[in-house]
């Protein structure tokens, strides 16, 4: 402990200390990237059945959560039973290491941070132990996801109504460690209004229950004395507790003294909000609650953020279950966010300033009509008529929910060193002073040369406030600490809440005494000691506190530079270098979830951070920044980090701070391999459009190698391809039907297309540009062929050297075709392909090759085949002479890049143009094959894995004389070695449904 009772501030990375003092904290200072304790490691792995690391690499990606604190733990611990947890709390005691459960990572005060050992609960320990839909109840473990748990209770038309924005990654443990809330507490409170009992251990492994009521006859004495002693001393503070805690809804700072001097108390209510430091929970019993049959929103516009704060109270009194804000910042960045850009049009009318979402339930959905029209008249009451928009059928609703819940990370995509930082976002005041309140604060940012973005509850007094401020420097830190001294003094006149929903932390721990004075935080600490006398569980945090503005336990620490590499091989102009890329991840673990979007697939399969986007990155921020040491960001475990990164680009999409870990992958093996080479396989797939023209004329003998057994086996000994997988089949290459054409025959009428025969279709499924041919003359197009300068190989799009790392070889073909492209596209023809991986790389990877000013015109040029006839077809500029399907079944997957950049709606308009064709699109995430991810003997398994999680047991449901339709080649090949069936690009289907 320091000098003033605190834990000792440390950057990390140290060999773990043997003299401890006070809470064990580490005494030594020096940083030693890849020190361990090797005794302390050695006897949990042992007595552990759930796997123990303390490697270097998973330090670092335990190191943070969506705070802008860093500290790296002693080590890590995956726990499989009530047995592991208990084993680790005894041997960490033993070893006087601190220890932290961590649940998803997504506390934004750095709450599951800290020099000690954490137990990571989310990865095994998330089962439900009993359910009784008729009572209402469910008992699970702290590791379950929210949204798992409500998938799997809904079924009976319940859910646990605590719904935060994190609810597809946070865990239960998370949301009962700081007493968590959501949008519609309002009607359903916080968590600690919906825990009915937790079962825990105390920092020696000694398990105790706790409920309504007395501690039970079974429990150990020591549990009934230490529960009878929390009784008291709030016995003790009655007055205080009465007078000073605040009047408040959204209440979470400092211990829940005041749950134990009502008339029933319920004793594990105490527990609800102590984020991990008094006891770790291995059961929580919780309350369900029924589902409303019927939601409807109103979106009310308001030209200013004062008349909405304003407004916000008389909105409150119509009885609704929430009220959101979604103020301009978001509006007016969701607007450049492809995720959005949709949603936000739909609700939106004129240009507002911000809106306020207002949501009504029940089970009468003529009464929440009506519900509407009162709201309708409530503003115009107030001098805002016309100001609502209606958003009643549910589908419309939920994109609406998405952008709100992501108001966060829209916020964060800002570019460059300035970020909303989170430290004052959860003070909470009575609705009468809101206005007032947010003015002030206003006026408190306009004082330290910045302003703020607000967002979320404006139904409670909640709103999420967030300072731009660049905490790389010493002027941000200060910045900060400041505003959050004024910010405190401002809450306390307003008679509010400094922590009112995200808990205390480390932002936070330093303001619960200024709250809540000094004979309160005085019996806080008596909680902490009564239950952890010994200071090891979570130490730092709501007592005797971490100081918030301690640069040495920030993620950009003093002299935090990004100097790795020395010379970048894409341009990564737009982020301010690779650095500012890497740190777009605010680790708000987006990429965790487990359904919906494309994002991220290695981690559904695998459920490791070190396989998430989140875990990748920061270990890419760590490796840049020589926190790994001087060679990490070249090194075999940073490979491994990449490895499963199968550059799905769904981060680029489903991240809303926009994490493009596809290109930092490329970027990475540049660098890689230069320095150890490339092995035969990954050469033998970079080079293949090289190779193919003549690989193409020896077919029989290239596809000699799934016709022999012996030389899959070989083939998977020597080079690394899986004999389990089947290899592309060589064939006789697709010839254009035209000869060479000129760019002065472009009309520019429209209808000049050229087909750019990529590498897979060209030599390996020749059908489908054969039948892209007869569709798009049906369709009117003319076709030009167009050959590289000099002729020779046909043109390429570099993706396979890309996928290798091989930026000079991607980049020379860019330029060759790109040069013999231009002409033709200056002149007004589009460019139409079928694979989605090779149109997309115009539109994408060309600009970070080449200059974007002369890529540009190309990537607006650059179509998929289905993108060119759903848009022409809408503006009737064509149409297909196609037959009647009697009613046939598409079962539609899409590939992984249509989804990134928005492509699906194409694909399912043109399918939905075939007169009689029911198309049924398969919800799923990547097919797992990822070109040659899918083929290598190393990755085949986590591969299927990926298939299995949606895609190839949809496929198998399918009807036999139904259709599979998928436009990627690795797809079509996943679904025909994972599930037994031929799956078609959708130009097949076309081209079958064509008349004669």
């Amino acid at each position: 402990m320091g000098a003033d009772g605190r834990p000792d501030r440390h950057a990390a990375w140290q060999e773990p200390a043997q003299d401890r003092r006070g809470c064990g904290m580490n005494q030594t200072t020096l940083p030693r990237p890849h020190s361990r304790n090797l005794g302390f490691e050695r006897k949990l792995s042992q007595a552990l059945e759930g796997e123990v690391r303390f490697d270097a690499f998973t330090r670092g990606r335990y190191a943070t959560d969506a705070s802008i604190y860093q500290i790296v733990p002693q080590g890590v611990a995956f726990p499989t039973s009530e047995a592991d947890i208990a084993a680790a709390l005894t041997i960490a005691a033993e070893h006087g290491v601190p220890v932290i459960a961590r649940g998803g990572g997504t506390s934004q005060n750095g709450q599951p941070i800290g020099d000690a050992l954490i137990l990571d609960m989310s990865r095994h320990f998330n089962a439900i132990r009993d359910y009784d839909p008729a009572a209402r109840t469910v008992s699970v473990a702290p590791g379950i996801v929210l949204e798992a748990l409500n998938t799997h209770v809904r079924k009976d038309g319940l859910f646990f109504p605590v719904e935060p924005s994190t609810a597809s990654r946070c865990t239960i443990g998370g949301m009962v460690g700081n007493n968590s809330s959501g949008a519609r507490s309002l009607r359903y409170g916080k968590t600690v209004d919906n825990v009915i009992a937790l079962k825990a251990m105390f920092h020696d492994g000694e398990p105790f229950a706790l409920g309504e009521g007395p501690v039970g006859d079974n429990a150990s004495p020591r549990a009934r004395a230490l529960m009878e002693q929390m009784l008291g001393l709030a016995d003790r503070h009655r007055d205080e507790i009465e007078a000073i805690f605040p009047k408040v809804q959204r209440r979470v700072g400092g211990y829940n003294l005041d749950e134990l001097i009502v008339p029933r108390p319920n004793l594990s209510h105490l527990l609800v909000g102590s984020e991990g430091t008094l006891a770790l929970t291995t059961q929580a019993t919780l309350k369900l609650s029924p589902l409303p049959q019927h939601r409807v929103m109103g979106v009310c516009h308001f030209p200013n953020f004062r008349a909405a704060m304003e407004t916000t109270q008389h909105l409150v009194a119509l009885g609704p279950v929430a009220v959101e804000l979604v103020d301009n910042n978001v509006l007016v960045l969701g607007a450049d966010i492809p995720l959005f850009v949709r949603t936000l049009a739909d609700i939106t009318k004129g240009k507002p300033n911000c809106l306020l979402l207002v949501e009504f339930a029940g089970d009468d959905l003529a009464a929440l009509k009506g519900d509407l029209r009162r709201l309708d008249q409530c503003m115009a009451d107030h001098g805002f008529p016309d100001a609502v928009v209606e958003v009643v059928e549910p589908a419309r609703q939920k994109p609406v929910w998405e952008v709100r819940e992501a108001c966060l990370n829209i916020m964060m995509s800002m570019k460059g060193d300035g970020k909303p930082v989170s430290f004052i976002e959860d003070c909470a005041v009575p609705l009468e002073h809101l206005a007032d309140y947010t003015d002030a604060v206003t006026a408190l940012f306009e004082r330290h040369g910045t302003r703020g973005t607000w967002y979320a509850h404006a139904s409670v007094g909640c709103l999420h406030v967030r300072p731009i401020l660049n905490m790389k420097t010493e002027a941000g830190v200060k910045a900060m600490r400041g505003i959050a001294e004024e910010a405190c003094e401002l809450v306390r006149r307003f008679k509010g809440s400094f922590s009112g929903e995200h808990g205390d932390g480390i932002s936070r721990s330093d303001f619960v005494e200024p709250m809540f004075g000094g004979p309160l935080t005085r019996a806080f600490e008596a909680v902490k000691d009564g239950f952890d006398p010994n200071n090891r569980l979570n130490p730092g945090k709501i007592v005797r506190p971490y100081h918030m503005d301690d640069r040495s336990l920030m993620r950009f620490p003093p002299g935090y530079a990004t100097p790795v590499p020395a010379e970048t091989a894409l341009d990564w102009t737009d982020w301010g270098g690779l650095g500012g890329a890497v740190e777009m991840c605010n680790n708000n673990g987006t990429c965790r979830k487990m359904a919906g979007g494309t994002m991220c697939p290695s981690y559904r399969a695998t459920r490791e951070e070190q396989h998430v986007t989140r875990g990748r990155a920061n270990t890419l921020r760590l490796a840049i920044s020589g926190q790994l040491g001087p060679d990490a960001f070249t090194s075999p475990d940073m490979k491994e980090a990449l490895d499963l990164c199968v550059s799905c680009k769904g981060c680029k999409r489903d991240c809303p701070t926009g994490v493009d870990m596809a290109r930092m992958k490329v970027e990475f093996l540049h660098h890689y391999h230069g320095k150890h080479g490339l092995p035969l396989k990954e050469r033998l797939i970079a080079y293949l459009p090289r190779y193919a023209p003549l690989a193409a004329k020896l077919a029989p003998l290239m596809n000699l190698r799934d016709r022999i057994p012996l030389l899959a086996r070989l083939s998977e000994r020597w080079l690394g391809f899986s004999a389990r997988r089947s290899l592309p089949v060589w064939r006789a290459p697709w010839r254009e039907a035209a000869g060479p054409s000129s760019p002065s025959a472009v009309r520019g009428d429209g209808r000049d297309i050229v087909l750019f025969g990529d590498t897979f279709n060209r030599y390996f499924e020749r059908e489908n540009l054969e039948a892209a041919e007869r569709v798009l003359k049906a369709g009117g197009y003319r076709l030009h062929h167009v050959e590289a300068a000099g002729g020779g190989r046909p043109l390429c799009c570099g993706r396979t050297f890309l996928s290798a790392g091989l930026v000079d070889e991607a980049r020379a073909e860019a330029r060759r075709t790109l040069d013999a492209l231009a002409p033709f596209v200056a002149r007004g023809a589009r460019v139409v392909g079928l694979e989605p991986s090779c149109v997309m790389s115009f539109r994408d990877e060309f600009g970070a090759l080449l200059p974007k000013a002369e890529v540009e015109p190309l990537a607006k040029a650059a179509l998929l085949l289905e993108e060119l006839l759903a848009a022409d077809m809408a503006a009737g500029r064509t149409s297909l002479p196609l037959r009647d399907q009697g009613g046939r079944v598409a079962h539609l997957h899409g590939h992984c890049h249509q989804k990134a950049f928005d492509a699906m709606g194409a694909v399912e308009k043109t399918l939905r143009a075939v007169p009689g064709l029911e198309v049924r699109p398969i919800e799923s995430s990547c097919c797992g094959m990822s070109g040659a991810f899918g083929y290598g003997a190393a990755t085949i398994d986590v591969s299927l894995a990926m298939g299995e999680l949606s895609l190839l047991p949809a496929v198998r449901k399918a009807a036999a004389g139904d259709l599979v339709v998928a436009d990627g080649t690795s797809c079509r090949h996943q679904i025909h070695d994972g599930a037994g069936r031929e799956a078609v690009h959708v130009v097949r289907v076309l081209d079958g449904a064509l008349k004669d």
